[in-house]
């Protein structure tokens, strides 16, 4: 009896250690996984959809009667549409490094256009030392792609394949042919990472989406971060059914532009709709919407093909027209369908905020010039107070709660001062009325100039 008792110990001390062993294998086994799912659950896919020259009157979900973009206005539906969003720049190039740095882009060291010509600047681009969005997500475990415009810098070092994108399909210049691939001086571009692909053939519109949608589906089980940055609306005027306008080594041939631009534009408009469309198709088909943010902006405001609505100006202006643009946000569960927001927004606070979604940051010795916005997204919570800067060609404007100080955007009257709560179109001009207002604006604009002028990443001389 007593021999059983002590081999009936042995045999259930055998089978407790048996299990536990069994048990820390399982841990080590499973750990991993668990890990990886919750960090998914966690950490939400970011999809970010720049559209080129758009408007603030383009969608119809703004007003537009030309233009019919039923894809955008369900995604505004279901999330939440801005009225008060700001492209950083009023140009292509700097609104796309403030966006992709999180900093003004004067301070980023790309203040003006990265022009094609080589007699220009061809050689300027985003700098080694600025931290990029992509960057910072790809070392917290994102998978990085970008498809269509990149216009920070054309010389391969400035690829965005080494800017913290792990794929790219695209063109680096400011515009191409939609169908030739030809930049504005007639020189091939289009790449597959950081390689020329002449083979590819096809509407940029439709490639941007096509190659969008495959990463999608090629990522669907790790975070990813999709940059879309499509090239419409910008010119040259081509609908999908029309035909090349450039030649290699020529560029555009006057004769061969479309002259109905109005169709043109919309076309443009509606096959980019029809692509944002299939996006948000696919990310349901995998059912990954429920855990995917998404945010919708233009780089800058229509030029004079397009519509800024009511807004003075357009774009290259620091009045209202040339930077209040299309802004939408949508996540679904954290961002209640249908809300209108109001509140003053710039694309810089586009990088901390999905810094913050990410759980991720910048290293402490970089300096982010936007806010988060998770706090006005998910709670609706007021910003704190704070100035806002543009400055383009010497044309400078400050925004400080409804107040807009202009300064040289009109030669008659170099000195402006609005009240945007009554005078959304920028019409009256209050700066004799309130000369403290306008001396307080300018003291607060040329500190800023002075910071950035002293931080300012600097680009290289021209060889």
């Amino acid at each position: 009896m007593r021999h059983f008792i002590s081999v009936g110990a042995q045999y259930y001390k055998g089978t407790f250690i048996m299990k536990y062993l069994v048990a820390i294998m399982l841990c080590f086994f499973f750990f991993p996984l668990l890990t990886k799912a919750e960090e998914r659950a966690v950490k939400p896919n970011i999809v970010l959809i720049m559209a080129d020259d758009l408007g603030y009157g383009d969608l119809s979900c703004y007003g537009s009667v030309n233009c019919q973009t039923p894809n955008l206005d369900r995604l505004a539906a279901k999330g939440m549409r801005f009225t008060d969003f700001h492209s950083s720049g009023t140009v292509c190039s700097p609104t796309r490094a403030g966006l992709l740095t999180g900093r003004y882009q004067q301070r980023a060291g790309i203040d003006g256009v990265v022009y094609a010509d080589p007699q220009k600047n061809r050689h300027h681009g985003l700098q080694k030392n600025e931290v990029t969005l992509g960057q910072c997500l790809q070392a917290a475990g994102y998978r990085t792609g970008m498809f269509g415009k990149w216009h920070l810098g054309y010389q391969r070092q400035y690829n965005p394949t080494f800017r913290g994108f792990q794929k790219f399909v695209g063109y680096v210049s400011g515009n191409v042919d939609y169908f030739a691939h030809l930049d504005g001086t007639g020189v091939f571009d289009w790449w597959h990472n950081a390689k020329l692909n002449r083979s590819e053939q096809g509407y940029v519109t439709h490639l941007i989406t096509d190659h969008a949608v495959d990463f999608i589906r090629q990522q669907k089980d790790e975070p990813f971060f999709i940059y879309i940055a499509h090239e419409a609306v910008h010119y040259p005027y081509q609908g999908p059914n029309d035909k090349p306008i450039r030649k290699e080594g020529v560029g555009d041939i006057k004769s061969a532009k479309r002259k109905d631009v109005t169709n043109a534009y919309r076309e443009m408009n509606t096959e980019m709709d029809r692509g944002i469309g299939k996006v948000m198709s696919v990310l349901d088909e995998l059912e990954l919407t429920e855990n995917t943010f998404v945010f919708f902006l233009s780089d800058n405001g229509a030029n004079n093909k397009g519509s800024n609505g009511k807004l003075r100006g357009f774009k290259g202006s620091v009045w209202e027209g040339g930077h209040r643009v299309p802004g939408i946000a949508f996540w679904p569960g954290h961002i209640p369908a249908g809300s209108v927001c109001d509140e003053t927004v710039i694309s810089i606070d586009l990088m901390p905020t999905i810094l913050e979604l990410a759980q991720t940051t910048v290293p402490a010795s970089h300096q982010l010039d936007g806010v988060s916005l998770i706090n006005l997204l998910t709670k609706q919570q007021r910003l704190k107070p704070r100035k806002i800067f543009w400055d383009y060609r010497e044309r400078y404007a400050v925004r400080q709660g409804s107040w807009k100080l202009v300064l040289n955007q009109n030669r008659q009257t170099p000195v402006e001062l609005f009240d945007l709560q009554t005078d959304l179109s920028e019409t009256n001009n209050l700066a004799k009325q309130n000369p403290e207002k306008v001396q307080q604006m300018k003291r607060a604009l040329n500190l800023w100039k002075k910071e950035m002028n002293q931080t300012a990443t600097s680009q290289p001389e021209k060889k």
